[in-house]
């Protein structure tokens, strides 16, 4: 009887130990995958998540106190590290360290999220960059799931399987650190590799700012405060008072969501007369060269020869080319004196100069409204005086899809470490075969010494 009870008993127990390994490895595979993800998003546009991260510290009030320099600094550090530690969960390295770890992270994240639910200083988190955008609920729930995964795997870290022997980890960890830190570097230099902004490569910048029709409109409330004999209060529009009370302000709050048009901010206007030009802009059917610079105190002009060449060329076969920045005509001036520019300057808001191009200046060629290529300043196209005009070839427009460039991520990354781990685990079988018939060599060989030491 005792022994059919302690047979159940350990049927249960094995029972649960399967259970635990099960919601281990699949909580392990979540994170994994969760942090891999969001840390590449984020190395991908570096400068996007540099931008955030100010958003955040105007929120908390400590814009003045940080440098550009630091908050790209943090952008890049905090997309190695999640990128670092989802690979280390996928490959099961410092187990105990790296549970420790993400629940830590886990935490302060839940937090945050909370404050934004609650406090709303900031519409969208960030988490995923601008591939994909949370509502500030939708990033509380997501990391409550997350954290109750990272608790479930510090509960019983020594369950999630190896991928890789412990001799061959530190080749993971650093080549994953490397490559992480090459994909930041070649955005900042150059461009990011995948666009998810609504400006990107191929977008009709007309199509992005029609409103569907039937969509659903967005509903504002505006309060007026007004003053009679020194007492002000707040009137709503159906009740607005009597021309006896002075008008003091207004507020409009809006009070239910509607649809919004991926691109809904985008306006020029010249810089000499302050004339709006976007529908000429977005009208023309013929190319337009659009020299990005949200800040020309910042710009980089060590390559104004070649935008000046770029202008001349685009004069020289019928082009638009204007400078859009958000910068004061002070600046306008002081950039014009330094560069010789003598192209035409417009302004438009700050954050859709940023959203277009993640460079300070950058180069934009739109067609029909439509963007057919964009550069950084570091590669611009170069041009002579007998280049041919676009319709014939002169400037280089191909850019490479998605498609390819995930596919160069993966030849680049995944392949390595997955011939990698096939290999160490062959490796590790091939050592478990040799130990197991050197095993069975040794007991065959004190077999053979006892017979013959009993004879």
């Amino acid at each position: 009887m005792q022994s059919l009870e302690s047979s159940k008993s350990t049927n249960s127990n094995k029972r649960q130990h399967k259970l635990a390994i099960a919601a281990v490895n699949t909580a392990r595979a979540l994170l994994a995958l969760t942090f891999v993800f969001s840390g590449f998003v984020k190395a991908v546009d570096p400068i996007g998540t540099q931008y955030k991260i100010h958003d955040y510290l105007v929120a908390w009030g400590l814009a003045d106190w940080s440098a550009d320099w630091l908050t790209l600094a943090g952008s890049i550090v905090l997309s190695t590290s999640e990128f670092l530690i989802g690979m280390m969960l996928l490959f099961a390295i410092r187990r105990r360290l790296v549970s420790k770890v993400t629940v830590a992270v886990m935490t302060v994240m839940t937090a945050i999220s909370a404050w934004l639910y609650i406090a709303n200083p900031v519409s969208d988190c960030g988490c995923f960059g601008d591939a994909i955008r949370l509502t500030n609920g939708e990033t509380l729930t997501k990391n409550i799931v997350l954290l109750a995964a990272a608790l479930i795997v510090a509960r019983w870290p020594l369950s999630m399987a190896r991928l890789l022997s412990r001799n061959t980890q530190w080749i993971v960890v650093n080549y994953t650190v490397i490559f992480i830190l090459a994909v930041s570097g070649y955005s900042l230099y150059y461009l990011p590799q995948f666009d998810f902004r609504p400006y990107h490569v191929g977008a009709d910048i007309r199509a992005g700012m029609e409103i569907p029709e039937g969509a659903e409109q967005p509903e504002f409330e505006t309060t007026f405060i007004l003053e009679k004999n020194g007492t002000r209060k707040e009137f709503k529009l159906d009740d607005y008072p009597d021309s006896t009370w002075t008008f003091i302000d207004s507020k409009t709050v809006m009070t239910k969501e509607g649809y919004v048009p991926p691109i809904h901010d985008f306006s020029i206007t010249t810089a000499e007369d302050d004339a709006d030009v976007t529908e000429d802009i977005v009208g023309d059917k013929g190319y337009t060269m659009m020299l990005i610079a949200p800040f020309l105190e910042q710009a980089d002009d060590i390559h104004f020869d070649e935008i000046n060449r770029l202008y001349d060329y685009a004069k020289r076969h019928g082009y638009r080319f204007l400078c859009i920045t958000a910068s004061s005509d002070k600046a306008i001036g002081k950039w014009r004196d330094r560069t010789g520019a003598e192209y035409l300057f417009a302004n438009a808001d700050e954050t859709t100069l940023k959203t277009m191009i993640r460079s300070n200046p950058g180069l934009i060629l739109m067609h029909d409204g439509r963007i057919e290529g964009k550069w950084s300043h570091n590669a611009l196209p170069a041009v002579e005086d007998n280049t041919p005009s676009i319709q014939r070839g002169g400037l280089d427009t191909s850019n490479k899809s998605d498609a390819n460039t995930a596919l160069e991520m993966i030849l680049w990354f995944i392949i390595p470490l997955t011939l990698l781990t096939i290999a160490d685990r062959t490796w590790a079988w091939t050592r478990k075969f040799q130990n197991k018939n050197i095993n069975i060599l040794i007991k065959h060989i004190n077999k053979n010494e006892k017979e013959n030491c009993s004879r």
